[in-house]
């Protein structure tokens, strides 16, 4: 079973990058320094642990007006298909909406567009590249 927690102490951000480093920078093949950047302290992260080991992350970072921005969404290959990375955005929705925001944005990968969209996302924009993987801009409001 999938516990969720979410904060920004040091712990839960070891936590956090452990999966992003298999899935990012191992599988991926993205740049360290493109993949760690200066705003994980800024964020609220969220790691889906299953008998204590991480298996699912994302973090949340308000960006103004009421938005906030879901980033760096990654579940261990092993434990793709679970419906884990589910679960932490409905977490994130969940926290987003006590903390009063209003619109969730994110940057999907081409391919993780239909997941998003089954958790009503919509995608807006041009296709752009980021660490050369295409993505588009999603949201939704409520």
């Amino acid at each position: 079973m999938l516990k969720i927690e979410h904060g920004n102490d040091s712990k839960l951000i070891e936590l956090a990058r452990s999966v992003r480093q298999t899935v990012f920078i191992g599988e991926q093949g993205i740049a360290p320094e493109l993949e760690y950047d200066e705003l994980d302290p800024d964020c609220i992260h969220f790691v889906g642990m299953v008998d204590a080991e991480p298996v699912t992350t994302a973090r949340l970072r308000p960006i103004g007006d009421g938005v906030g921005k879901v980033e760096r969404v990654a579940t261990l290959a092993a434990k793709r298909g679970n419906g884990y990375a589910k679960e932490i955005m409905l977490a994130i929705e969940s926290v987003a909406r006590a903390r009063e925001l209003h619109e969730l944005k994110l940057g999907a990968q081409l391919t993780a567009l239909p997941f998003y969209e089954r958790l009503g996302y919509e995608a807006y924009g041009d296709e752009f590249l980021d660490a050369d993987i295409p993505h588009r801009m999603m949201h939704k409001a409520w």
